[in-house]
């Protein structure tokens, strides 16, 4: 296995971490932002208020996405053991 071929191998996991999760963080920057600007305008500063609709909205970004979640990581593992037989 050459240089080239490890650097490309890093690459690629990089990017599917990127992919597998980037859904997910998204969903939980855009509902702290919504939490904390309801906090804002309420006054409210109970730290659990912040945790309890991320925890709620992950895992429902987590049931929605979980077949593209699947299906990238099976993509990614079937290139990987591709690559394995090759060398």
């Amino acid at each position: 296995m050459s240089e080239t071929d490890i650097i490309k191998l890093t690459y690629d996991t990089l990017i599917v971490t990127l992919k597998v999760s980037a859904p997910l963080l998204i969903i939980s920057l855009i509902t702290g932002l919504v939490v904390s600007i309801l906090q804002t305008t309420t006054s409210i500063q109970e730290q659990t208020l912040t945790f309890v609709p991320k925890l709620l909205a992950v895992f429902l970004a987590i049931l929605f996405f979980s077949a593209y979640i699947i299906h990238t990581i099976s993509d990614f593992t079937i290139e990987l053991f591709n690559l394995i037989v090759k060398f």
